[in-house]
């Protein structure tokens, strides 16, 4: 006799697996897949919509100012990709906590997916300009993952038909294949949406009109010392810092700048009637206030465009105005002098190409603000759409809100860029080179002490107008072994720059640049 037992139990429901990874794959794959399909969707609906961007664009605004300097100084230009992998890796550990919620009762992972979709579309309506277009794509993916989440959980539950269940093999298969789905697809998301941010088409074909001025390369500017920084800086190799996670896709047919605020006479411009216009070429360094003493982020290009004094004249700004707020299109805001927009000797231009090609999309493709003299973050801004005449006491520019002094001069600056540090030269002599950099006043000399040794002057490269950087070079008989070097500028007023050491924040690094190197 055969008891029931030791009967095989056909008709008995499969269950869910007992272990917990395999609910952790599931809840990873279910949050896969919301955000996946989000940016897949956001390359359709335009990139205001993408999840990704618009909680990292949540997360730069929240974040404290000395936070933000830490992570430039550390990742420099690459401080958007960590931050994008940094988000990945919350969104794993939040997928984790969904899968183990699924697993001890059902269907909380569900609504803890709910929830994050939930914040994510909060973020997108926080970006520049939301439409509702803009919300469909958190929505979809937040259905699709709930939907896997929920179809799962019910296909190995007592209930399920037999047909139907899964066991843990196929639970995790399933699992697994969800995961690299919503992978995949969010990659090709960013992927795409990039792809369409930097299509050629429409910039290639753009016909700019020549400068009715230009401002050529003066003969021995670049001194052509080698591991030196070219004296113009190729468009790829110019530093990009800015608070777009993603680069705007504007359309220069679409493109309009409005000027308003404290004016007599309120200005609408479209991209035609900007080029119509005499356009102006200068060669203007651009410098980061984040750059720490002998760091990188500065550059030196050829810049084309129309004069915003021109603009503000033809406005008429009222007597009590002091700043013009730009506004970017991704929502972003600077606060630059007005005096300084209206100098007629600092040609602040609204510029529309770099060296002699339209704008690069990464550099403020159609138009983008280029002011001498000013740190990036109070002037340079990139994708404008909107100056208001205001006043420093009646508006706050983003930066100037967490922290950074409102108004923005660039101090003076030298680094030493040959030899590297730690590196070796030869004697006979060696060596000392780099650039200096003091806009709208001027670089008169530069001068290099060796061991604490007597300040020498260096050679430097010829130069246009003071709106630009100069290279130096010092070649010195120096004995064989270990020395450290370390330089200084003087500008054009007999100002030394100072040697007391200064953080980035809230107004730019100070402080004389050294490195240490081997005479062979």
């Amino acid at each position: 006799m055969t008891s029931t037992a030791d009967r095989p139990d056909t008709g008995r429901r499969r269950r869910a697996p007992a272990d917990l990874g395999p609910w952790i794959l599931a809840g990873v794959a279910a949050t896969a897949l919301a955000v996946g399909l989000a940016e897949l969707l956001a390359w359709v609906t335009g990139p205001v919509g993408a999840p990704l961007t618009a909680v990292g664009g949540v997360i730069v605004d929240a974040v404290p100012a000395p936070v933000k300097d830490a992570a430039i100084a550390l990742f420099g230009t690459a401080d958007k990709l960590v931050l994008l992998l940094v988000m990945a890796a919350g969104l794993v550990a939040v997928g984790t906590g969904i899968g183990a919620a699924q697993r001890a009762n059902p269907p909380m992972g569900t609504v803890l997916l709910g929830v994050l979709g939930l914040l994510g579309l909060l973020a997108v309506l926080t970006r520049a300009g939301p439409t509702v277009a803009d919300t469909v794509p958190v929505v979809v993916g937040t259905g699709a993952g709930a939907l896997f989440l929920t179809v799962l959980t019910r296909r190995t539950a007592p209930s399920a038909q037999p047909g139907a269940a899964l066991d843990r093999r196929g639970f995790v298969r399933v699992s697994a294949a969800a995961a690299v789905l919503g992978a995949a697809a969010g990659v090709a998301g960013r992927w795409a949406a990039a792809a369409a941010a930097r299509a050629p088409a429409a910039r290639d074909l753009l016909r700019i009109p020549a400068p009715a001025v230009r401002d050529p390369v003066p003969a021995g500017a670049d001194l052509g010392v080698a591991d030196v920084e070219p004296w113009l800086t190729p468009a790829d190799d110019f530093y990009r810092i800015d608070t777009a996670l993603s680069v705007p896709r504007i359309d220069v047919d679409a493109w309009e700048l409005r000027l308003h605020g404290m004016v007599e006479r309120e200005l609408t411009l479209r991209f035609d009637d900007l080029t119509a216009r005499p356009l102006l070429e200068r060669i203007v360094t651009l410098a980061c206030v984040s750059n720490p003493v002998g760091g990188d982020l500065v550059g030196n290009a050829v810049w084309t465009g129309v004069p915003i004094r021109d603009l503000l004249a033809e406005a008429g700004p009222s007597a009590e105005a002091d700043m013009v707020l730009s506004t970017s299109e991704d929502g972003f805001t600077a606060s630059t002098p007005l005096e300084a927009l209206t100098d007629p000797g600092r040609d602040s231009l609204l510029a529309v190409t770099m060296n002699g090609e339209p704008l690069p999309f990464e550099h403020g493709y159609p138009v983008r603000m280029v002011v001498p003299g000013l740190y990036g973050y109070v002037s340079a801004t990139k994708w404008v759409v909107d100056l208001e005449v205001t006043r420093f006491d009646r508006a706050e520019a983003y930066w100037t809100s967490r922290g950074w002094t409102a108004r923005g001069p660039i101090k003076m600056s030298s680094r030493i860029e040959v030899p590297a540090e730690g590196g070796r030269t030869e004697a006979g002599p060696a060596v000392l080179a780099g650039t200096a950099w003091a806009q709208h006043t001027g670089i008169a000399a530069v001068q290099v002490s060796v061991d604490g040794g007597p300040w020498q002057d260096a050679e430097l490269g010829s130069v246009g107008t003071d709106d630009t950087w100069r290279q130096w070079v010092l070649r010195a008989d120096l004995p064989g072994g270990r020395h450290t070097a370390r330089v200084r500028a003087v500008d054009r007023d007999g100002t030394v720059q100072t040697a007391e050491q200064a953080p980035p924040a809230p107004d730019g690094a100070s402080g004389w640049h050294e490195r240490t190197f081997t005479v062979a």
